[in-house]
């Protein structure tokens, strides 16, 4: 069958009425169960300690329930443009959301841990084919010049679920118990469900590479799939409980061994994807100078965003005082910053200006905004802190719809695909990569400057002693006892200096990720002209 006659059986198929649905509605349709399944990666993270309890296991076991979602997330994630091709992209797309919102219910019920694992990673596996099929509509629901506009839609959702996931997920917590974190994605599932099944069709390009698909009936690469999960497993447990196991110190050699299998696994995946005519994930979309370089940005900016928003809650309520509802109070303000940005952003992009040049702007503004959470005291108020994490944000909302617009730019409809899903992936994997490394440096730090701050702190320095007397002067005014009000003075000492030495530890993450901030600027000088040109496009309308 000829090209031609592929082409026009697949439009054919297609009704004429689904030619005038205006593409905004299916935008907003397909953004639902993106926020949805993108709010779920931090939504539980201010919950574990009371799923723990609620379920009877150790409080450090429950970290699993946010590995066992990532990992699930990242073994889907790059081949789901392989399933959206066999399966239909409207077809995986439909069942992605009705297993993610089952497993979510699954989850809400979880008698046991083992339970909640299992269903969450039913419902990572589900959720991770979520974002690149709704990417991948709106890419062809709109044409060229709208792509900036559409993918600004798109980063509202992706970049608001992981800001006001932690302040929802403590009030839902604190007001209703955990197992409402997961059960609110029941109406909305539900709601998705219904529209998406209404709005969303396939394009006939798809439809041709479906039948293609079909007439070839390449084998599925089983090995390839079980490389990617060796390898996505290893990472993702290596990434979890490394600090805890000491990383390369560990006594049980569990990161050692995982750091090999991982090793292994990589390098089997590449040289196997790299050799097979049907292969999983598309390493041959990397040759793309723009796609390759926006792959390395997304995955550092996602790392920037997901060690932020560990460290600052976790600074504020260790340091500040502020239970979890209220350190997410104080960090939700920055969303509508992203907003705001998000559709200025989009306007430019949709008249023609260069997306290069706005990343490199909103890389800047990143890491303006994480150098000044670097110089914040502890005598800072809540505004303070409010006004640099929108200043942050507001850096990363710039970078988003521009960093898209310019990596599908060359990419070929038939590898869009792949491309999304291996793009989603990396975003994702960014996330992960930024929580462990924000954990791994505050304990490593904190030690340091624990050590740092009590080399000064000895009957020596004229300050130190003046401080104990006065301490040790109130104390005694308080209690009577002259031997408690000694002893009060030296913990309060040892307070202050366990205070500073968190501060500073919590500092130098922000430091690190500004500096990675303004390395990356360098990377857009090698990317080719990304703007958005007036013209035809594969997507009926």
């Amino acid at each position: 069958m000829s090209t031609a006659v592929l082409s026009a059986s697949a439009a054919a198929a297609i009704p004429v009425a689904r030619r005038t649905i205006n593409p905004w509605i299916i935008a907003l349709a397909v953004v639902i169960p993106t926020f949805m399944e993108v709010l779920d990666t931090t939504i539980a993270n201010v919950a574990l300690r009371y799923m723990a309890g609620g379920l009877s296991a150790p409080a450090t076991d429950s970290e699993w329930v946010i590995t066992s979602y990532l990992a699930a997330n990242a073994i889907i994630l790059p081949i789901s443009g392989w399933l959206a091709v066999r399966l239909g992209r409207r077809n995986y797309f439909l069942l992605s959301i009705a297993i993610f919102t089952l497993a979510s219910v699954l989850c809400g019920m979880a008698s046991s841990l083992g339970m909640l694992i299992a269903s969450r990673v039913l419902q990572g596996l589900a959720g991770g084919g979520l974002q690149p099929s709704s990417q991948g509509v709106l890419l062809d629901a709109f044409p060229p010049e709208k792509q900036g506009a559409a993918q600004t839609l798109f980063g509202i959702a992706a970049l608001l679920a992981p800001v006001v996931g932690p302040t929802l997920g403590g009030y839902i917590t604190d007001n209703y118990g955990w197992r409402w974190i997961f059960f609110l994605n029941l109406p909305v599932g539900g709601f998705a469900l219904w529209m998406c099944s209404r709005l969303v069709f396939d394009p006939p390009y798809l439809k041709a590479a479906q039948i293609e698909s079909r007439k070839k009936a390449a084998p599925f690469d089983t090995i390839g799939l079980c490389l990617l999960s060796l390898t996505m497993v290893t990472w993702e447990v290596v990434l979890s409980k490394g600090q805890e196991w000491d990383w390369f110190g560990d006594p049980f050699l569990r990161v050692q061994t995982l750091a090999v299998l991982f090793v292994v696994g990589l390098v089997g995946l590449i040289w196997r994807e790299k050799r097979i005519a049907n292969p999983l994930i598309h390493f041959r979309t990397l040759a793309d100078q723009n796609f390759r370089w926006c792959c390395v940005i997304i995955f550092c900016a996602f790392a920037s965003l997901y060690a932020n928003t560990t460290s600052l809650p976790a600074l504020l309520q260790s340091l500040f005082g502020y239970d979890a509802t209220t350190s997410g109070l104080v960090l939700s303000p920055s969303g509508i910053g992203a907003v705001i940005m998000l559709f200025i952003v989009g306007l430019l992009l949709g008249r023609g200006m260069d997306a290069r040049w706005l990343m490199a702007a909103g890389l800047f503004i990143l890491a303006i905004g994480n150098f000044w959470m670097s110089r914040f005291t502890l005598d800072i108020s809540p505004w303070d802190v409010v006004w640099s994490r929108t200043v942050f944000i507001v850096g990363l909302s710039m970078l988003f719809a521009p960093l898209n617009v310019a990596a599908f730019m060359h990419i070929p409809p038939q590898l869009r695909g792949a491309a999304v899903g291996l793009l989603a992936l990396l975003r994702n994997e960014g996330g992960s990569v930024g929580t462990s490394i924000a954990q791994t440096i505050h304990e490593r730090r904190d030690q340091f400057h624990s050590l740092r701050l009590g080399e000064h702190l000895d009957s020596f320095n004229p300050a130190v002693t003046s401080y104990l007397d006065q301490a040790r002067a109130y104390f005694l005014q308080q209690n009577g006892d002259a031997a408690a009000a000694r002893d009060m003075a030296i913990q309060s000492l040892q307070n202050l200096r366990e205070q500073q030495s968190s501060s500073f530890a919590y500092f130098d993450t922000f430091v690190l990720f500004a500096a990675v901030s303004i390395l990356l600027i360098g990377l857009t000088f090698f990317m080719k002209r990304s703007v958005a040109e007036k013209g035809a496009h594969v997507a009926a309308e």
